[in-house]
């Protein structure tokens, strides 16, 4: 089995998406608009022999941040998926092959510590990953919740009936009481509409800093690199913008990225008709999925439940936690715990991982 790892300008990197069912989040340049955002090195693994292998893109991320004063001249770093679902693709004559999968991954262990990793997170599919866990040997992936989609395959009454009552009535209420209307178009025709209305909403949510680096300059970029799976959904009150909400289409799968509401329409539930509507213009496409996603942090929060209203379909979340480098590993946990004045249990317990990297309040 032939191990490479490959450079986001690679071709094999295309080469090997144009043989297997993919999303964004496995697009070369997804990989390095997210590496750019992060200040990460942008990389993907790839095992492979004759036509089965195993493909997954990552991020490098150094651990400097944690290190502090207690850096020595040590370099350690750690290995994350990019922001979304990249998750594992395998050939469907890896799949095929009971040992195959399990090689792979140890390959992709010894390969990680070569390159000074000391931990990795990678989040799966949902949908593309869906049964992986058969292939793989028992506990290997972490159970992070549920996702929503809908499935575009089924009939529009169908996909109406699943819809629970109360966001029937407000999709209804949308459009004859509030005279809301909807429309898609290319991300690129509407881009200034929707960093004005996201910006609105994250300010008044308070959000947390990481969605803060999804600011202009990135969307901007994002649709310099991937413009042509971009699409948006305005929701208007007789011309003026309520909410918008961006999603993304790859291999007939569409995903819910971001949204934003306009903080005066709020209370009309604009996003709700914007589902409703992206849904209908999916499935008028040809598309077979619309993905939605879950809660936050895998939780059935208030988010989930609003998602879990427009269809009955659901996906498990996993993800794969590896500590590639146990000495390096206990080294930060017990640097961040001494920074914490804690000790190291604490930061374990929080269930985050890398644990040294789990926001702590005392």
């Amino acid at each position: 089995m032939q191990v490479e790892i490959l450079d986001v300008a690679d071709l094999k990197w295309k080469e090997i998406l144009a043989t297997v069912r993919h999303d964004i989040y496995h697009l070369p340049e997804y990989v390095a608009l997210e590496a750019k955002r992060t200040n990460t090195i942008p990389k993907a693994f790839l095992a492979i022999e004759e036509d089965k292998f195993f493909f997954v893109p990552y991020l490098i991320r150094s651990c400097e941040d944690i290190l502090g004063s207690n850096n020595k001249g040590i370099e350690i770093f750690d290995a994350v998926s990019p922001y979304g679902y990249p998750g594992i693709l395998l050939s469907e004559a890896a799949k095929s092959d009971p040992s195959f999968p399990s090689t792979a991954l140890q390959l992709l262990q010894d390969s990680l510590q070569k390159q000074g990793v000391c931990s990795s997170f990678f989040r799966l599919h949902p949908i593309l990953n869906e049964n992986l866990s058969s292939l793989f040997p028992p506990d290997t992936f972490w159970d992070n919740g549920t996702t929503v989609s809908i499935n575009l395959e089924n009939s529009l009454e169908q996909i109406w009936s699943e819809t629970k009552s109360n966001h029937r009535n407000k999709i209804n209420r949308c459009t004859k009481k509030f005279n809301l209307t909807a429309k898609i178009s290319k991300f690129s025709e509407e881009i200034d509409t929707f960093c004005q209305l996201y910006e609105e909403t994250m300010a008044r949510v308070a959000a947390r800093d990481i969605y803060y680096s999804f600011n202009t300059e990135y969307f901007v970029e994002m649709n310099s690199a991937i413009g042509d799976k971009l699409y948006l959904c305005l929701v208007e009150s007789e011309g003026e913008p309520a909410s918008v909400g961006l999603y993304t289409e790859c291999c007939g799968i569409v995903q819910a990225a971001f949204g934003g509401i306009r903080d005066t329409f709020v209370k009309q539930s604009p996003s709700i008709l914007e589902i409703d509507y992206t849904r209908r213009w999916s499935k008028e496409q040809g598309y077979q999925c619309l993905h939605l996603g879950g809660g936050v942090g895998g939780s059935e929060d208030s988010v989930y439940k609003f998602k879990s209203g427009f269809s009955q379909q659901r996906h498990q979340f996993l993800t794969f936690r590896l500590i590639v480098d146990e000495d390096k590993y206990n080294y930060l946990l017990q640097t961040r715990a001494k920074q914490l004045n804690i000790e190291p249990c604490e930061l374990i317990k929080s269930n985050f991982f890398p644990a040294y990297r789990a926001d702590f309040v005392n």
